[in-house]
């Protein structure tokens, strides 16, 4: 027999999750009668290991043949706490740590728990929300644009049905500087295409005067790229969302800026008044020059990516600070939020000066982190993040989310690590970030979602350029997307639909995941059926809001449950080989479905459903 405590079900810990200051929380342990315990507890150490205070665990009752062990205690401050049990017996004591779901003795993990902010809150209209992500480029090109600032070199397609450029240059280089010319007018045009998805944000990747067609080597942070159109043409396109009820959400890109820029400004192109070109411009102090001029700190060790030093007050200034900063700017005209690229590299004292004005720019601001792993104890640079302890992020790009969906399709997990992945990040997250959660299948850093469901090749570019699914591929690749979709729809946060992924797009990685939307080309059935899982979801506010409890996750068998005051939703998957007969509610959505009635309900292999208690 074990000793008993799991921190992920309210009679072990409640309340289940994080804390706020002076928030009482009770513990349980449940400890076998065979061991001979005189009294337990329970150790609080803080992030650096420090043993920060104890609580005593003192005998409570006797249930069966385990003795139960209560404590309780509060947090007098915000922060990251770890903490594991101390058992004392008359001949000793020893530790217990985590491990899996059971404990075990004097090996394994801590626990974790986060205490935030009181007042931390998040944008009530993001939880939730269903988001849709475009590349400005690659989405929909509408009349000409006034090319005559653009940099250059750049090549425009001919043809919207072309490939994209990925071969490099004679210099080994890939520019990446090949445009479709996709502009804000052609997503104003296609404003309804994406509001029957269901869509409440529309997240852009970055608009800014650059070089690159993913325009993340920022030229000119107030300046929209020619290509794309003016900064009326941006004003009307948030004017259309606002008017369908779809808020804005652009790219935040503080990490770097490009070589080729009005502030390093390497080859001149912006009269000569760059970091590069003089060491008295006003930008020189945002950059760190080993020899200087062409010796420089950059992203990842890419040139044309030249680091920010995030701490200098110029930049601070021009990007968070000033009455016309980089943020000010594109709130004032339209936009409602930003996604931080690279969050992991900007100080934590960046983002919540960036964070406290936007919000006191425009209150309901929402403000999303990428971060690939779990935010809520993440390193970066020897630095443990404080993304939540001090309120900083209302949401993460949630890629454990992500992966959970992609091993659980793939048959790489039967359910139980899926169980996992998603109780840990709803434990760790503070509630009010877990709805807001930006939980994608396929963004412009993945391979499309149809792709990585049924292909893992890894070759050369040349080989990837002419790789596609073959027809069984494919058509197993689309069934796997319609349960993997309706998992993203049915788990807390706010799904997100990276442009085409509903109209059955297909390509690996970078370049390949950003080909144009293939407009008059796409899968009706896919795109009905995101239709469908968008209108399920505005509909049901126990999806956007409701508490999630898992029921069962083995097998290749999921049910969990989504319940408000309103009533309680149940959600099934079926990827194992055999029939599945659940509980005979009333029937929301579904598929594969091969006996219904008053008294059962069947789901066929790879089938779904979601059921309201009746």
């Amino acid at each position: 027999m074990r000793i008993l405590f799991d921190s992920q079900k309210e009679c072990f810990k409640a309340p289940f999750g994080t804390l706020t200051p002076g928030e009482n929380c009770t513990l349980h342990i449940y400890i076998p009668t065979s061991v001979p315990t005189t009294y337990a507890e329970c150790v609080f150490c803080r992030e650096n290991g420090q043993e920060a205070f104890s609580v005593p665990m003192v005998f409570s009752h006797r249930d069966g043949l385990y003795n139960i062990f209560r404590g309780a205690f509060s947090f007098g401050e915000t922060g990251l706490f770890f903490y594991h049990f101390r058992i004392h017996k008359e001949c000793g004591s020893f530790r217990l740590f985590k491990q899996g779901h059971n404990t075990n003795m004097e090996a394994g993990d801590c626990w974790q728990v986060s205490c935030i902010p009181a007042d931390f809150t998040t944008p009530q209209w993001a939880k939730g929300a269903v988001i849709y992500q475009v590349f400005p480029d690659r989405f929909c090109k509408s009349g000409e644009c006034d090319l005559t600032e653009k940099l250059t070199p750049y090549v425009l397609h001919k043809n919207w049905d072309e490939d994209v450029y990925w071969q490099p240059d004679e210099m080994g280089r890939v520019l990446n500087n090949d445009f479709f010319g996709g502009n804000f007018r052609g997503i104003t045009e296609k404003m309804d295409y994406i509001a029957s998805l269901g869509v409440n944000i529309l997240y852009l990747n970055p608009i800014s005067k650059s070089f690159s067609s993913h325009r993340y080597d920022t030229g000119d942070y107030k300046t929209p790229d020619p290509m794309l159109g003016t900064e009326r043409d941006f004003s009307a396109l948030c004017d259309a969302a606002h008017s369908r009820g779809i808020r804005v959400v652009l790219d935040g890109v503080f990490s770097h800026t490009g070589a080729n820029s009005l502030y390093f400004d390497r080859i001149g192109a912006f009269g000569g008044n760059g970091a590069y070109c003089r060491k008295d411009s006003p930008y020189y102090s945002w950059y760190q020059f080993y020899n200087y001029p062409n010796s420089y700190k950059s992203w990842w060790g890419f040139d044309t990516l030249p680091t920010v030093n995030k701490n200098d007050p110029g930049f601070i200034d021009y990007i968070i600070d000033s009455e016309n900063s980089v943020v000010a700017h594109w709130l004032k005209l339209g936009a409602d939020g930003f996604r931080l690229d690279v969050v992991d590299e900007l100080p934590d004292s960046f983002v919540l000066r960036l964070k406290n004005r936007i919000r006191q720019l425009k209150p309901d601001t929402l403000l999303i982190g990428e971060v690939w792993e779990d935010a809520s104890n993440k390193i970066a640079y020897d630095t443990r993040r404080r993304y939540f302890v001090d309120g900083e992020l209302d949401s993460c790009m949630n890629y454990p989310f992500r992966t959970a969906i992609l091993d659980f399709m793939r048959g790489i997990d039967d359910g139980d690590q899926f169980r996992e992945r998603i109780m840990t990040v709803l434990e760790n997250y503070p509630p009010q970030v877990i709805f807001c959660n930006m939980n994608m299948l396929g963004t412009h850093d993945t391979p499309r979602i149809l792709t990585a469901l049924v292909d893992s090749f890894q070759g050369s570019r040349e080989e990837m350029a002419r790789r596609r699914l073959t027809p069984n591929q494919r058509r197993l690749a689309e069934e796997r997307l319609e349960m993997a979709a309706f998992l993203q729809f049915m788990l807390p946060g706010a799904p997100s639909i990276y442009y085409g992924d509903e109209a059955g797009m297909e390509g690996g990685k970078d370049p390949f995941n950003r080909r144009p939307y293939p407009w008059g080309k796409e899968n009706a059935l896919l795109v009905a059926y995101f239709r469908q899982l968008g209108a399920l979801r505005a509909k049901e506010d126990a999806l956007r809001v409701g508490k999630t409890e898992f029921c069962y996750a083995a097998d290749g068998l999921l049910h969990f449950t989504r319940t408000t005051a309103n009533g309680k939703l149940h959600i099934y998957v079926n990827r194992s080989c055999d029939p599945w007969e659940i509980a005979p509610n009333r029937v929301l959505f579904g598929s594969r479905i091969i006996a219904q009635g008053p008294s059962l309900l069947r789901l066929a292999p790879m089938g779904l459903c979601v059921t309201k208690e009746k």
